[in-house]
C-alpha cells in the first residue's frame, strides 16, 4: 500500500502576512494538502511541521529527519505546497534533496505539479524550480538587508527582540519599529550604570563580578536566565543603544569553510554603523563614555579602600616595554612611578617630580595651542562638512531627476508609448534608484550632524583646556586630578636611562624624558610650521 506524509514549512511572505492578521499559515497549508491528498487517492499518514526558518537543511531538524526517511524508502512520496519550501539553501543542500528523492524514486506532490523522480522531464523541471527558488531567495534577501540598512541608517530599530531595559514598539504612519523604555526594566539599567560608573556611595564603583552579585541580591532578574553573570552585563554595558545610539551589522554572520561544510560564527564588527536613533536615551553621554573607558580597561583602579592615590594612574605607560606605569610606595621615601616588569631597564622616579614635569609640559602646550589657533583663525567649514553639503546637493539633483523621470514614464504609458509589462519594469529600476539615493542622503546626513558635533565639543574642550592650571590646584581629590589630565592627555610614555644620586634603587631623582599624546587634534596643526603630537619633555 502506497505511504505519503505532508511537509509543511512557513515562508517569510507567510510570516508577514499571519502579522497582517490574514490567519495561521501552517493550518490553512494543511487543510488545502490534505484536500489535494483525498482528491487524488493518496494516503497521509503522517505530518511534519517546520517551525524554525532556516536557509539550510543543518539549521532545519525536521527536514533532516524527513530526508532520513526519504533515503530509507518509507515514503512513496512527500506533498508540500510548493517546490521552494524544500529547499532554499545552496546548490549543495538543493543537490542532497534532489538526490534523495531521486535514488529513493519518492514523488514530489504539489497543488500545481506532481514531480516523478523516474520521468527525465520531471527531474529537469524539479532541479529548474530548485535553481529559480534559489535565485529568488538571494533577491529577497539584498532587498531585505537594503531596506535594513536604511532603517538602520533612519534611527530605526531592526532587530527581532528589544534589548533589556526597552520594549519594541511600532512606529505610527511608518513602515518600521523604535525602543520605548520598558518601565519594569529601564530603572535596573540605570542602576546598572551607576553602579559601575560611580559606586553606591558606601563604597567604590563595582567592576562585572561584584555588580552582577549586587543586582542578584537586589533580586533584579535578567530577562531570560535566573541569575546575573559577569559575561551578560559586560556586552549591555558596552551596548550603544542605551546611549540613544542605534548599532547596525554589530556581528554579522560570517560563513567559514570547516570539516567539508559550512561554520558560521558571529565576531564583533569594528567598522559597524552607529548612527543616532529614534528612542529616548536610559543613560546620559558623560555616564556611557565613562562606563567604556573602564570597560577597556584605560580608567584607574583605586586602592582596596576605593581612593586613588596616584593622579597619573593609567596614564604614563613604559617607553620601553610599553607597560602601564604605577604608583609605589615607600614608608621612608616619597612614592615613586615604577615599571610593573622588574626586568626592564626604565629607571624609576619620583611621582611628585613626574607630575610636576607633565603640568609644565601641558601649559607650554596649550600657551603656543592658543597661539597657533589665534594666528590661524577660523579656516571655514571643515573638510568633511564641505564635501558632505557638496555631495547631498549633487543627492538632492538626482532625486528631482529620478522625479521627472517617473512622471515621463508615466506620460508614455498614457500615451501608449509603453505598455503595462514595460512601465512596471520602468518603475521598479526607479524606485530602487531612488531608494540608494535616500539610503546615501541619510548617511551623508548623518555625517554631517558628527562633524558639527565634533566640532562643538573641540570648541569646548578648547575653553576648558585654558582653564587647566587653575582647575587642577583646586581639585579637591586626586581622582579628580585624574580626570582633568585625561581631558587633555591620551597618554605619556615615560623613558629614564640612567639612575640618579649612588646608582641605589631607592634614588629617584634624575633626567628623564616624557613624550605627551594631547587629546586636542585641530586641523590649525596640519601645516609644515604645526607642532607635532608628541611633545618631549625632561626633567
Amino acid at each position: 500500500m502506497a505511504n505519503y506524509c505532508i511537509y509543511l514549512r512557513k515562508s517569510r511572505a507567510d510570516a508577514e502576512a499571519e502579522a497582517r492578521g490574514e490567519g495561521e499559515t501552517l493550518a490553512r497549508h494543511r487543510a488545502a494538502l490534505v484536500s489535494l491528498a483525498e482528491r487524488m487517492g493518496l494516503p497521509v499518514s503522517k505530518t511534519y511541521r517546520e517551525i524554525v526558518s532556516g536557509e539550510t537543511i543543518a539549521a532545519r531538524p525536521v527536514m533532516r529527519r524527513l530526508l532520513s526517511e526519504v533515503e530509507g524508502g518509507l515514503w512513496d512520496g512527500v506533498l508540500v505546497m510548493e517546490i521552494e519550501r524544500l529547499a532554499r539553501g545552496d546548490t549543495i543542500d538543493q543537490g542532497v534533496i534532489a538526490r534523495a528523492f531521486s535514488l529513493s524514486h519518492t514523488k514530489i506532490v504539489t497543488p500545481a505539479k506532481t514531480y516523478d523522480p523516474d520521468d527525465e522531464f520531471d527531474e529537469e523541471y524539479f532541479e529548474f524550480g530548485l535553481f529559480m527558488s534559489r535565485r529568488e531567495y538571494r533577491a529577497i534577501n539584498r532587498r531585505l538587508q537594503r531596506g535594513r540598512r536604511a532603517s538602520a541608517l533612519e534611527g530605526k530599530y531592526t532587530g527581532s527582540v528589544a534589548p533589556f531595559g526597552y520594549v519594541r514598539v511600532k512606529l505610527d504612519g511608518q513602515k518600521g519599529y523604535t525602543l520605548a523604555p520598558d518601565p519594569a526594566a529601564a530603572p535596573a539599567v540605570k542602576l546598572i550604570f551607576e553602579l559601575y560608573t560611580k559606586g553606591d556611595g558606601a563604597e567604590g564603583r563595582l567592576g562585572v563580578a561584584r555588580l552582577a552579585r549586587r543586582l542578584n541580591d537586589l533580586g533584579i532578574r535578567p530577562r531570560r536566565a535566573a541569575r546575573w553573570t559577569p559575561s551578560m552585563l559586560q556586552p549591555l554595558l558596552k551596548n550603544p543603544v542605551y546611549a540613544g545610539k542605534i548599532r547596525y551589522m554589530g556581528r554579522p554572520a560570517v560563513k567559514r569553510a570547516k570539516d567539508g561544510g559550512a561554520a558560521v560564527s558571529r565576531p564583533r564588527n569594528g567598522g559597524c554603523i552607529v548612527v543616532d536613533g529614534l528612542h529616548p536615551p536610559l543613560i546620559g553621554r558623560e555616564a556611557w563614555d565613562r562606563a567604556q573607558e573602564y570597560l577597556s580597561g584605560g580608567h584607574p583602579r583605586g586602592t582596596r579602600g576605593g581612593s586613588l592615590k596616584n593622579p597619573l594612574a593609567g596614564l604614563v605607560y613604559c617607553g620601553v616595554c610599553g607597560g602601564r606605569m604605577c604608583r609605589k610606595p615607600y614608608k621612608n621615601a616619597p612614592d615613586a612611578l615604577v615599571c610593573p616588569d622588574a626586568a626592564c631597564a626604565n629607571v624609576s622616579s619620583e611621582l611628585r617630580l613626574v607630575e610636576s614635569a607633565v603640568l609644565r609640559s601641558l601649559k607650554t602646550w596649550l600657551r603656543g595651542y592658543r597661539l597657533r589657533a589665534g594666528a590661524k583663525g577660523d579656516t571655514g567649514p571643515a573638510p568633511v562638512e564641505a564635501a558632505a553639503a557638496q555631495a547631498l546637493r549633487r543627492i538632492g539633483e538626482g532625486l528631482a531627476r529620478l522625479e521627472a523621470q517617473r512622471a515621463a514614464a508615466h506620460d508614455l504609458l498614457e500615451q501608449g508609448v509603453y505598455d503595462a509589462e514595460t512601465f512596471e519594469k520602468r518603475k521598479e529600476a526607479l524606485l530602487e534608484q531612488t531608494e540608494e539615493l535616500r539610503c546615501q542622503e541619510t548617511e551623508l546626513r548623518r555625517q554631517l550632524q558628527a562633524a558639527r558635533a565634533r566640532e562643538t565639543a573641540l570648541r569646548d574642550r578648547r575653553a576648558r583646556a585654558e582653564d587647566i592650571a587653575a582647575a587642577y590646584a583646586l581639585a579637591p581629590s586626586v581622582m579628580s586630578k585624574n580626570s582633568l589630565l585625561r581631558s587633555l592627555v591620551e597618554r605619556i610614555d615615560y623613558y629614564k636611562a640612567v639612575r640618579g644620586g649612588n646608582g641605589r634603587a631607592r634614588v629617584f631623582k634624575g633626567a628623564f624624558e616624557l613624550v605627551l599624546y594631547p587629546r586636542l587634534p585641530d586641523r590649525i596643526l596640519t601645516d609644515n610650521n604645526a607642532a607635532p603630537k608628541n611633545w618631549p619633555t625632561g626633567r
